[in-house]
């Protein structure tokens, strides 16, 4: 029974004693049929589900040990393994690995978090609100007309740590197995963009710092309002400081655009969000790299317009769900 878990376990036969077949919880859990049958051979001969004895090394922690382990990580789960083994109460001689071992026996183990953005009370109970207000709102009758827009960031040369190198022993330090890095990812290219159900703009290029003088002269007067001539047509735009100064919402106002409220801290709630990471991968997927900036805008404006208008659609599309899981989470982060 080793790929179940003791905690597992006690759900299995929970299940089991329910009336549940044995393949469906065996799909659940992810083991075979025939685990979940041994199981329940073993607990109608012993009355338990515990592991039988056997031979070899004794275990090296005890019940309680196992409990403060897991109790600890589920408390924060940031915790390293090398701090529990110094946290445990009374003499032992545990090493980092049985302290992992315990964990992923708890069905615990470590990986890459998500990372999202900072969510006081206040931006929670906003998002709440927000969902709430838009969960009525269909794709046919309101999503279809909101031009969401956004600027996004993309460097010259991106090292997240996640890139490998196939090297033999004593070659960490070999001319061709360094990853050299400029400093700061070699500059980068910030552009301006907006999509819709039917259409999208033009991949504008913001060079230097965006002010909210630039934003209404060099973005909104000649990109954004040609697409905003529909009267039914919806603007939606985060909380930057250029977007919503004086001057851009009296310039908004002025030439009657309809602005679609957003809550701060929410680029979870925006699809376009999702669509500057398939244009960042689609550019990291050519085979020559951009060699300068010039070459970065270039390969970006002409992936932008390559990418299917049915991708943009399906992520406009997912509003809905959006505004569900928003709710659900309860302000909180979300899938998206």
């Amino acid at each position: 029974m080793a790929r179940l878990s003791r905690e597992d376990r006690q759900i299995a036969l929970g299940r089991l004693q329910a009336g549940q077949s044995p393949s469906a919880i065996a799909r659940h859990f992810h083991v075979s049929q025939s685990t979940i049958s041994r199981l329940w051979v073993r607990f109608q001969a012993t009355g338990s589900v515990a592991d039988l004895p056997r031979a070899g090394r004794p275990r090296a922690t005890t019940a309680a040990h196992d409990r403060f382990i897991r109790l600890r990580h589920l408390r924060n789960r940031f915790l390293s393994a090398s701090s529990s083994v110094q946290a445990l109460p009374g003499p032992h001689r545990l090493s980092d690995q049985t302290v992992r071992n315990r964990l992923h026996e708890a069905g615990l183990r470590a990986r890459r978090p998500h990372r999202g953005a900072v969510l006081t009370r206040r931006h929670r109970q906003n998002r709440v609100q927000w969902g709430n207000q838009h969960l009525r709102w269909t794709v046919r009758n309101h999503w279809r007309h909101v031009w969401f827009s956004d600027e996004s960031y993309f460097l010259l040369q991106r090292h997240d740590g996640r890139r490998r190198v196939y090297r033999r022993v004593n070659e960490r330090y070999a001319p061709n197995c360094v990853d050299e890095a400029p400093v700061h990812g070699g500059g980068g290219v910030m552009v301006w963009g907006a999509i819709n159900t039917a259409e999208r703009s033009t991949l504008v290029h913001v060079q230097g710092r965006i002010t909210v003088q630039r934003y209404v002269e060099e973005i909104l007067r000649p990109h954004a309002l040609p697409l905003l001539a529909d009267q039914d047509a919806i603007f939606q735009q985060d909380n930057a400081r250029p977007h919503t100064a004086r001057l851009t919402t009296q310039f908004l106002t002025d030439h009657h655009v309809q602005v679609l409220p957003w809550p701060s801290m929410s680029p979870d709630m925006n699809p376009i969000e999702h669509l500057w990471d398939e244009l960042d991968r689609r550019v990291r997927r050519r085979e020559e790299a951009p060699a300068n900036h010039r070459d970065l805008l270039q390969a970006l404006q002409e992936e932008w317009d390559t990418i299917p208008q049915q991708d943009i659609r399906h992520l406009i599309q997912s509003m809905p769900r959006r505004c569900r899981a928003v709710v659900a989470a309860q302000g909180s982060h979300t899938p998206y």
